[in-house]
């Protein structure tokens, strides 16, 4: 798999009211597996959430290869030897924002038998110049990052006026006509292969108990005219939505949203990490271009406890 000069975070609020996560099905409390925690920390790549106080494991990455960490679900000494070897007060990781390292990361504390929150970590995170929010996440890691100006910008009006049309084209597809568009984020990212490259999730009322939310990358070619590489469209209801209550939704459950863009295998071409919010756990994918179009490359879902 192959996987600062920072500008201003690309977070847009949604146009009419709030708005907020692109859904993959909710996540479910998986299977147990078994896992051996080495007591030698391995490469791994974290999400870094709730306004850059949380850190919660994505994967472990060797040779440009993923594999899932320990699960929230998984058996109680594997989670307490994670949290021994990767949860230690004081212990540091690089903040990854813009595709670069844009600062520190640094463990508080953690609780591997807490019932909600078994492989996370209270942390504090310093940066200059990067403002972390409720939808302005960020990686950790201990891979060496590169400190060379990046990118992680707002898009020009133009470009969102882009990413607008692109969008109605592909709620079109679903033969949907949107009278507003609502965002949670549409963020400009360069991963290092030439032009830019939009992330972004929309979403729209269908009805109003009905939403459409769509996820998508979409790259730059060399006449500056952007193009969808990879989109992801689901219908939500309120018979879905575990809270019973479709305004979860609307301000960020089961949408899929950036994290952030690493280059996790050294080939000059970073990976692009989403983030999706559910009642019981969380879900990150990792996304990686090959023959010009974007897939997905690794996906875990994490339990955290029953809603």
């Amino acid at each position: 798999m192959k996987k600062l000069n920072i500008a201003a975070s690309g977070l847009l609020v949604v146009l009419c009211a709030a708005g907020v996560f692109a859904q993959k099905k909710p996540v479910a409390k998986p299977t147990p597996t078994p896992h051996s925690v080495s007591s030698s920390p391995r490469q791994i790549v974290f999400a870094v959430l709730n306004d850059g106080k949380t850190l919660e494991p994505i994967g472990y990455v060797s040779r440009g290869k993923f594999s899932e960490p320990v699960n929230g679900s998984g058996e109680q000494k594997d989670i307490a030897a994670f949290s021994r070897t990767y949860y230690k007060k004081g212990q540091s990781y690089s903040l990854v924002f813009g595709g670069a390292k844009a600062g520190t990361i640094s463990v508080a504390s953690s609780n591997a038998a807490t019932e909600c929150a078994k492989n996370t970590a209270e942390v504090r995170t310093t940066a200059t110049g990067v403002h972390l929010g409720r939808l302005i996440m960020g990686l950790g890691t201990n891979l060496t990052v590169k400190t060379a100006a990046s990118t992680r910008r707002k898009p020009t009006a133009t470009e969102k006026a882009d990413a607008d049309a692109l969008v109605k084209a592909e709620y079109a597809k679903e033969k949907l006509t949107p009278k507003t568009l609502h965002y949670q984020n549409l963020t400009a990212i360069n991963v290092g292969s030439g032009g830019d490259t939009l992330v972004g999730s929309y979403w729209i009322e269908i009805d109003k108990l009905t939403r459409g939310l769509l996820f998508f990358i979409a790259d730059k070619d060399k006449t500056g005219k952007y193009s969808v590489s990879y989109r992801e469209y689901r219908k939500v209801d309120q018979a879905d939505v575990m809270s019973g209550n479709i305004s979860a939704v609307d301000e960020g459950v089961y949408h899929e949203l950036l994290l952030d863009y690493l280059d996790v295998t050294g080939d000059g071409q970073a990976e692009i990490f989403t983030y999706q919010q559910g009642f019981e756990g969380a879900g990150f994918t990792a996304f990686e271009r090959k023959a010009g179009r974007w897939q997905k490359a690794y996906e875990f879902n994490n339990y955290h406890c029953g809603f």
